[in-house]
């Protein structure tokens, strides 16, 4: 085997690693939801401004947790959990200044977060590829 081609499988393993715990992540966040919805009176619910840093919550527990458990330190857990709620922070503004429905802002709090994800895993990504 040349080197090229060591080469080539090690980075295609280091690959597959990142991408796997992207979507292990990702999966932990859908657990999150989930499981832990039921702990929250309808009351806060209601709201979208509360219902989307709820959302946040039970997201990043289960998911800092999973990190935790796969070894992950703290600083990267934090970073990653603040990344989760980010873009549901920024957006709230707009919403009660009127300018975005709640609809809008858990639409874009989601979609906004993965990239983010994946922009923070990068810029670390010393230690997501290991």
């Amino acid at each position: 085997m040349t080197t090229t081609e060591t080469t080539t499988r090690t980075n295609g393993a280091k690959l597959a690693r990142f991408v796997g715990h992207y979507v292990e992540m990702i999966a932990a966040m859908i657990i999150g939801m989930i499981a832990l919805a039921p702990v929250w009176p309808d009351v806060l619910t209601a709201r979208p401004d509360a219902n989307a840093l709820i959302m946040a919550t039970n997201m990043t527990v289960v998911m800092a947790l999973w990190m935790r458990l796969r070894g992950h330190s703290w600083p990267r857990t934090l970073e990653m959990s603040a990344v989760m709620y980010v873009p549901f922070v920024i957006m709230l503004v707009p919403y009660w200044l009127g300018l975005l429905s709640g609809s809008a802002l858990m639409i874009i709090g989601h979609v906004v977060m993965f990239p983010l994800m994946l922009v923070a895993m990068l810029w670390r990504r010393s230690d997501y590829w290991h």
